[in-house]
């Protein structure tokens, strides 16, 4: 048993991203479901971008502040990398776009968009990153390689889909 909950606990925390993602995507749909109805686009659209802002910018962000931070070497061979005292300046980033991103989850548009994209040029500015130390270096660690790697383009694409919907069909009464 105890074996199980290490290799559970392990997926959850080395894909932690990824699960920050769909657990946005899963409290939103409980949310929309918990909507009173009938049910507007406009409504569904705010629930999807709220809990998209909170969970994979604030609550990822975080965790990638703790990891880098207090778990810097784990962190780095995790990623394939040799531990330096960047991993202190990229948590403390991480802790700026949480920060963020937990201020604009239930706030304006134009807080949300400044959480997305700030934190959209850091994950696509680490996905090009990753994909050069594929190409040059041979890293294919599971933190420079794996799900990390594919959240780093996903993320961003859903929060730029979510505000364009936000912006598009979001508004009240439409």
């Amino acid at each position: 048993m105890a074996d199980l909950v290490k290799t559970i606990l392990t997926a959850l925390l080395s894909n932690f991203p990824l699960n920050a993602l769909i657990l946005g995507g899963l409290v939103a749909l409980a949310a929309i479901a918990r909507a009173p109805r009938p049910l507007r686009r406009a409504v569904v659209i705010e629930k999807l971008l709220a809990w998209h802002v909170f969970f994979a910018i604030g609550v990822a962000y975080l965790y990638n502040f703790v990891v880098h931070v207090f778990f810097g070497r784990m962190t780095a061979a995790f990623i394939g990398w040799a531990d330096s005292p960047f991993q202190l300046e990229v948590g403390t980033a991480s802790l700026g776009f949480a920060a963020v991103g937990f201020l604009a989850a239930f706030r304006s548009f134009d807080l949300r968009l400044a959480a997305v994209l700030g934190s959209a040029l850091f994950l696509l500015g680490a996905a090009a990153g990753h994909v050069w130390q594929m190409a040059t270096a041979g890293n294919f660690a599971p933190g420079n390689a794996g799900s990390v790697f594919y959240t780093d383009i996903a993320t961003p694409l859903v929060g730029f889909v979510l505000l364009w919907l936000s912006r598009r069909w979001g508004r009240p009464g439409v």
